[in-house]
């Protein structure tokens, strides 16, 4: 089972891609699978933030900020096993995405100066 305290983010998901693929299998059903558990644990989070705001009015607040943390780190970690899981190299992957956006972020603020 994955060390929750690595260091070493990305080994941890690798751990626990290795986990779902050993139980589960890695055919497209089951990619598709992942994929889509990442929309279920976004409504999780959703769901924790109509609750922590009390915006229903049949229910008090029923959630926590604490709790809707909890479900974004869901979303993040499900996210990730999902990349992970249909690329082979999801750190190269995601850094380069995340260099794209920061870049873009950046040229923006360059405009406004």
């Amino acid at each position: 089972m994955p060390d929750p305290t690595s260091t070493d983010l990305w080994s941890t998901i690798g751990e626990l891609v290795a986990w779902l693929d050993r139980n589960n299998g890695r055919d497209p059903h089951e990619l598709t699978l992942r994929v889509m558990k990442i929309g279920e644990e976004f409504g999780e989070a959703v769901e924790a933030r109509i609750g922590e705001l009390g915006q229903n009015p049949r229910k008090p607040a029923s959630h926590t900020r604490q709790d809707l943390a909890d479900e974004l780190c869901d979303v993040i970690v499900t996210a990730m096993v999902a990349l992970s899981s249909v690329v082979d190299d999801p750190r190269a992957v995601f850094e380069a995405k995340l260099r794209k956006i920061a870049d873009r972020v950046s040229a923006l603020e360059d405009k406004r100066a």
